[in-house]
């Protein structure tokens, strides 16, 4: 367990309530991500994780507190971020390539065949060179988030905020996406905040997990995760991975 203080961060959110009528989601959240830092927020289902990631994303305002990123205040959506939710949110009509494509619309300085040549790097990236034509109905649920998160990483975004983007696939697919992400990761060194009720896909793509007391979410405690990187998949059975996965389960176990 560690108490994280980072000089400079990316993402500051400062003493951030938020409530939806009666309802508490989260209370008193201060928390900071640090410039190409790999964060995990995990915590019992309703604690308002995503809620959070809401206020980072600008999609939904805090009742009370500040948000910003690179010290500017967040106040809606913007470029420098990307999201990646659980369902992949494609448009069945167009093409992986122009689902990608799609998210450049707003790049006014990049000529077309330029946003085709990026979002075709981007599709080799995530592994799906081949499959630029192909349409959402004819790829699975795995390859499907694939799209998805290359339309996330087609524009450069300085922070990428993923929520329970893995929930809905199967235990294979899903390790593999897990795989794929750090290797998406080590290359482009964007920050991340990464929402999961999995602790070991935490632990194992993570730099620094994050525990939140159940409703209403507050910041309980925080893990430096000291495993050496690039990982591999056997790292889940080593000693040291199952001393963090043990801690962080009985933290949020026994609140």
């Amino acid at each position: 367990m560690s108490s994280v203080t980072i000089a400079q961060p990316k993402v500051f959110v400062d003493s951030v309530n938020k409530s939806f009528g009666e309802v508490h989601a989260l209370s008193d959240v201060t928390l900071t991500l640090g410039d190409r830092e790999f964060v995990s927020v995990v915590g019992a289902s309703g604690c308002g994780k995503s809620t959070l990631l809401s206020i980072i994303a600008g999609l939904e305002a805090p009742t009370d507190g500040e948000t910003s990123i690179n010290g500017t205040a967040i106040r809606g959506p913007g470029r420098d971020r990307g999201v990646v939710f659980q369902s992949a949110t494609l448009l069945p009509w167009l093409s992986a390539i122009d689902n990608v494509i799609f998210a450049l619309r707003g790049e006014a300085d990049m000529s077309r065949r330029e946003r085709t040549d990026r979002a075709r790097d981007v599709l080799s990236q995530v592994g799906l060179a081949g499959f630029e034509d192909s349409f959402p109905a004819q790829l699975s649920g795995g390859m499907q988030q694939r799209v998805a998160l290359a339309r996330s990483l087609a524009y450069g975004p300085e922070v990428l905020l993923m929520d329970e983007p893995f929930g809905a696939l199967d235990a294979l697919t899903r390790r593999t996406m897990q795989e794929l992400l750090t290797t998406v990761w080590e290359r482009n060194r964007m920050t991340v905040m990464l929402i999961t009720h999995d602790i070991e896909e935490a632990v194992f793509l993570s730099d620094r997990v994050v525990a939140m007391t159940p409703r209403p979410g507050k910041v309980r405690a925080e893990f430096d995760i000291e495993l050496p990187r690039p990982r591999d998949p056997e790292i889940i059975g080593s000693p040291e991975f199952h001393h963090y996965y043990s801690e962080i389960l009985g933290l949020i176990h026994h609140v």
